[in-house]
């Protein structure tokens, strides 16, 4: 979660931060706080060398609302989202449009990214004859 340096990046960080966008601001006050799933959700976070919307560290899930600039840079996105995603981050976009006008079915998917599939437990289990042998 390093950022780049020089003056610039944190400039950056700092502004965004500070003026989030309305679509931004409209999810952040659904993701902070822990207030889905009891996760920790931080805003305006370096990963990979590029400042994502939204980061939970525990479940490695990065959350973009993505303005209308994002229709003219979508080759610029594939190659974010792939480098992320070869770091062993999932991201999930979500349209400005989408935050707005249809903010619970939004905070579901996230609800629902961070849940753990029975794939990922921590314990797996084994059929019953297998297990302490």
């Amino acid at each position: 979660m390093k950022r780049p340096p020089g003056e610039e990046p944190l400039e950056f960080q700092r502004r965004v931060r500070h003026e989030p966008t309305e679509p931004e601001k409209k999810l952040w006050s659904a993701l902070r706080n822990r207030q889905i799933a009891d996760a920790k959700i931080r805003k305006q976070t370096w990963l990979c060398g590029y400042l994502v919307d939204f980061y939970c560290a525990a479940a490695k899930l990065v959350i973009e609302v993505d303005g209308d600039t994002h229709a003219h840079q979508q080759d610029y996105d594939e190659r974010r989202t792939a480098r992320l995603e070869s770091e062993g981050f999932r991201v999930i976009r979500f349209s400005n449009d989408d935050v707005v006008r249809n903010p619970d079915g939004v905070v579901a998917c996230v609800r629902e990214a961070l849940d753990p599939s029975p794939s990922h437990s921590a314990a797996p289990s084994l059929p019953q004859g297998e297990r302490g042998q």
